[in-house]
C-alpha cells in the first residue's frame, strides 16, 4: 500500500536538495562497497519519499486523524492527564514546533482514520498494549495559526 506523505514546503525543498546532491556525488563503483550501498538505499528512499509527498497542503478540516493533521490524545492506561500532541507525519516534515509520530509507526497506523472521543489500541515494538483516545484532530496550518 502506498501511502502519501505530507510535507512542509521546506522540507520538500531540503529533501530535493540532499536528493541532488546524492546524485551529484554517485555511489561508489564497488558493489560490495557498504557506504555505496547506502548512498544508494538513501537515493532510493528519497525518490520514494518524494514521489508520494503533498506539499504545503493541509488535509481538510474533518476531524479525522491522518497524515498532515496535529493529533492531541489521551493514553487511556495512565491519568487523566496523560496527554499528548504531535504531528502525524513523517521526520523529514521538518517541523521543530512539534513532536513527529510516523503514520507508520505502531500508534500512527493505529490512529489514521480515527475520529475525536475514538479509542484505538496498538502494540510497541516491546510487546505492551496501549489504549489511546483521540481527542482532537486539526490541520497543521490550523494549529499554527491557533
Amino acid at each position: 500500500m502506498t501511502r502519501t506523505v505530507w510535507l512542509t514546503p521546506h522540507a520538500h525543498e531540503q529533501l530535493r536538495a540532499e536528493l541532488a546532491a546524492l546524485r551529484a556525488a554517485g555511489p561508489g563503483d564497488e558493489l560490495d562497497d557498504p557506504a555505496g550501498l547506502r548512498h544508494r538505499q538513501r537515493v532510493r528512499e528519497l525518490e520514494d519519499l518524494l514521489a508520494r509527498a503533498v506539499v504545503g497542503e493541509d488535509p481538510p478540516d474533518d476531524g479525522v486523524a491522518e497524515p498532515g493533521m496535529v493529533l492531541t490524545v489521551r493514553y487511556t492506561d495512565g491519568g487523566a492527564d496523560d496527554t499528548e500532541t504531535f504531528l502525524l507525519g513523517t521526520r523529514a516534515a521538518g517541523r521543530e514546533d512539534l513532536e513527529i509520530c510516523s503514520p507508520e509507526s505502531p500508534l500512527g497506523s493505529a490512529l489514521i482514520g480515527a475520529r475525536p472521543g475514538e479509542q484505538r489500541t496498538y502494540q510497541a515494538p516491546n510487546g505492551r498494549t496501549f489504549h489511546v483516545t483521540l481527542l482532537t484532530a486539526v490541520p497543521y496550518g490550523h494549529h499554527r495559526a491557533g
